[in-house]
């Protein structure tokens, strides 16, 4: 008999991690089990978001791994607000059985908003728009919709004029036997944000040394850098912007005892800036004058010299539920010399090529040929392998490209926390 016992208990275990269902499951378990496979299935498409939390809190709809099996595709992204905060739109993009039912739901974070504050306020934004997608299906019948009345919010008088302050500071110091390391940096900035003007201003400083030991000898790196930026923005209508730039700069790397750069800019964006977390393609022109000081002569026999230089850059950024394309492409060249310029291009790419399979690829390129400040002389061994000063170059590059291939269940509704998680807030520190 108790062989039989045994027999009984072991074979209930093995069902039970199998994931086999108990023949004398419940009715009700039962019913709400059938009714969740009717439920919505959606492909959730949001890189910052605590998908773990989400998962958790809305519980009445199916979550799958593959935008081509969702029902409904929901697409977040985000823009910066004036307070500091952030803008994130929520776009539904109806799929299979509900193609053409499309929505979008909007939720604003505060800049005083905890983490944790933030992903409850977006989870509650993607619920609402979920619900109409759940009313659909025959999960609708254990939904019930509650309602919170607030109290009359009063007209807030805004002491600070939507302006924005920030001070930071920071140090670190690290080391061992054969290499010391210390920083020390601080920062001050202030901006002001409305529908139609943007004001932004930001001064910091910082100083870095390294000390390397080798075979008794100790070489120091030492490098000190100091700018200012400040950006004015005006909106004229839909697509168009007038501005400009001022910054100002000191840097021993680039061999610069000051330099200040004013530039007037103007701007035309081929879509409306209202649609900017799905897709822009803007224009941006610059007319700047420069004076500069250097620290050592340069390679052109100079100590200082005033210039005027233009640019032009075209940004183009689309986010569809088929990946996202961001890319930039701008040139620029100074009046004295026409051969004195300079051509950048960034692009990251991000594409889901089938079921399962993305393709991800990020490229930086320049072509360089506006080193004005370079100092005059041969740069010396640690120059080159420290990078204690720019060096003379005609290009720099950076390319990295990948793909990922996922298979198995379409479904990923389980949140299972334990030896934790990333999606929860777990923390993994790992020093080599």
């Amino acid at each position: 008999m108790n062989k039989l016992k045994i027999l009984i208990c072991l074979s209930f275990m093995i069902l039970y991690f199998l994931g086999i269902p108990f023949a004398f499951s419940q009715d009700g378990q039962t019913d709400i089990e059938e009714l969740k496979k009717t439920a919505p299935k959606i492909f959730l498409d949001c890189g910052m978001c605590d998908t773990d939390y989400i998962r958790t809190e809305i519980t009445f709809v199916n979550y799958v791994r593959d935008r081509k099996e969702a029902q409904v595709h929901v697409l977040i992204t985000t823009l910066g607000t004036g307070s500091g905060g952030r803008e994130y739109t929520i776009s539904y993009i109806g799929q299979l059985n509900f193609e053409g039912i499309n929505d979008t739901q909007k939720y604003f974070s505060e800049r005083t908003d905890t983490q944790d504050e933030i992903r409850e306020g977006l989870t509650n934004a993607i619920k609402i728009g979920l619900t109409s997608y759940a009313a659909k299906t025959p999960i609708a019948s254990r939904m019930k919709v509650s309602y919170s009345e607030k109290a009359e919010q009063k007209a807030v008088e805004d002491k600070w004029n939507s302006w924005i302050y920030s001070i930071r500071g920071n140090t670190r110091f690290s080391g061992q036997e054969s290499y010391k390391s210390s920083s020390l940096s601080g920062s001050f900035s202030a901006s002001r944000t409305t529908e139609d003007l943007k004001i932004s201003m930001s001064i910091s400083a910082d100083h870095d040394r390294n000390d390397y030991t080798y075979d008794e000898n100790t070489i120091e790196k030492i490098q000190n850098n100091m700018n200012f930026n400040g950006l004015f923005v005006k909106s004229i209508g839909d697509h168009w912007s007038v501005g400009a730039f001022i910054r100002a700069d000191s840097s021993t790397y680039e061999n610069i005892k000051y330099a200040i750069n004013t530039s007037p800019a103007i701007e035309f964006n081929l879509f409306p800036y209202s649609e900017s977390t799905r897709r822009q393609f803007r224009f941006l022109y610059r007319f700047g004058f420069n004076a500069i000081k250097y620290r050592e002569e340069t390679i052109y026999d100079k100590m200082s010299e005033n210039l005027w230089n233009q640019s032009l850059s075209a940004t183009f950024d689309i986010k569809e539920k088929w990946g996202s394309i961001s890319t930039t492409l701008s040139g620029s060249h100074y009046f004295h010399d026409f051969s004195k310029n300079k051509l950048n291009i960034f692009t990251i790419l991000n594409i889901r090529i089938t079921k399962g399979l993305s393709f991800f690829a990020l490229g930086l390129g320049s072509i360089v040929h506006d080193q004005l400040s370079l100092p005059k002389g041969e740069a010396s061994l640690e120059d080159v392998l420290l990078h204690i000063k720019q060096l003379e170059t005609s290009y720099s590059y950076l390319f990295s490209v990948g793909l990922s291939f996922t298979f198995g269940s379409i479904f990923t509704n389980v949140v299972n926390p334990r030896f934790g998680s990333s999606g929860s807030g777990g923390i993994s520190i790992i020093i080599n």
